[in-house]
């Protein structure tokens, strides 16, 4: 029977649920309530993510990452545009196609530097505007934190708002891990998005502590116009959405969101710190939230595939990711060090 205790470093989707998390959803579950969103707590959500993103926000949970990319992006641009995206980043690498074949929006890649987009390489693909034979360049996308575990500054956020709209394009956050990024920062969610010119947030619960469920935040009310029916006829919206929503309650009412991201945070780098200047471990990428990045000689990676769990990123290049979570416990981290310090002897 596999150990219920145990805490694997392949993904922070790996972990459970948050006991408060769990709490919420039990309470949600007392009567009835109107179902597709209109109960009390999702109700009581709008107020609660006002209260972390402004005034202006409104917030639509959704059942999965993938879906909130799809209806963000969708509510973002016209069915004949295209998004630009790091060559890393999520809606490219991770989603079936989901942007291109159910949203219909052509991805135009471009080189990123540790995860992070460019104001150089976005202009390399924000052109042809005007030009019918190219799908039109009307979003531009970025993770935050990024794929590879690096976070955007509220500064670097800004300036490509900035640009992206001098260019008549709308800024997307792919956030997942935005608590992350918040918590490493020490910012508030509002500082990285609002106040940075972001328009809309794909914003993420499940791998900080929750369940299931996602929420698309709109923070340019532009784009607040048919949301409802792309989420539907995405097949985003829960018949029994107040499970969702009391999920997100919890998260975020108090601080939750981000004691959970900031242990995820410290623990990686509890990690980097016990494991760099092993023999033949080269750390890829600055660790600033909860991922870490290495490259160590394939045997040794092949050894440690059979003591723990992690993916391998680049096998070319030898490269792998170790993930913490809002589990993940110091004993965790000595244990990983442990086997990574004898597996390089």
């Amino acid at each position: 029977m596999h150990d219920v205790d145990s805490r694997e470093f392949a993904s922070d989707n790996y972990s459970g649920v948050h006991p408060d998390i769990l709490a919420a959803i039990v309470a949600a579950n007392g009567g009835h309530q109107v179902s597709y969103g209109r109960d009390v707590y999702t109700e009581h959500l709008q107020e609660v993510f006002r209260s972390h993103f402004g005034a202006d926000a409104r917030a639509y949970p959704v059942l999965n990452g993938t879906g909130a990319n799809v209806v963000a992006l969708q509510a973002a641009a016209d069915r004949w545009a295209s998004v630009i995206c790091a060559d890393t980043a999520h809606i490219h690498v991770d989603e079936c196609g989901a942007p291109e074949r159910v949203a219909g929006l052509k991805l135009l890649t471009v080189p990123a530097v540790h995860g992070k987009l460019t104001i150089e390489a976005i202009r390399r693909e924000a052109r042809g505007f005007d030009d019918e034979h190219r799908a039109q360049p009307q979003v531009v996308s970025l993770s935050q934190a990024t794929e590879l575990g690096t976070v955007y500054t509220p500064d670097e956020v800004r300036e490509i708002a900035d640009f992206a709209h001098g260019l008549g394009m709308r800024l997307h956050v792919d956030g997942a891990r935005l608590a992350n990024a918040a918590a490493r920062l020490g910012v508030s969610l509002r500082a990285l998005t609002t106040d940075a010119g972001v328009d809309i947030v794909s914003f993420g619960g499940t791998k900080n502590g929750m369940l299931l469920g996602e929420a698309v935040v709109v923070l340019n009310p532009a784009l607040d116009r048919g949301l409802d029916y792309l989420r539907k006829s995405s097949m985003q919206l829960a018949s029994k959405m107040r499970f969702i929503s009391a999920q997100f309650v919890a998260l975020l009412e108090g601080d939750l969101w981000l004691r959970n991201a900031t242990h995820a945070n410290t623990m990686a780098t509890l990690l980097h710190d016990r494991v760099r200047g092993l023999p033949g471990l080269e750390v890829s990428h600055p660790v600033e939230a909860n991922a870490m990045f290495v490259s160590l000689p394939a045997e040794v990676l092949a050894g440690l595939h059979r003591k723990f769990a992690f993916y391998d990123w680049d096998a070319s290049a030898g490269e792998a990711r170790w993930m913490t979570s809002f589990d993940t416990r110091p004993e965790d981290i000595d244990r990983i060090a442990e086997l990574v310090a004898a597996a390089t002897r």
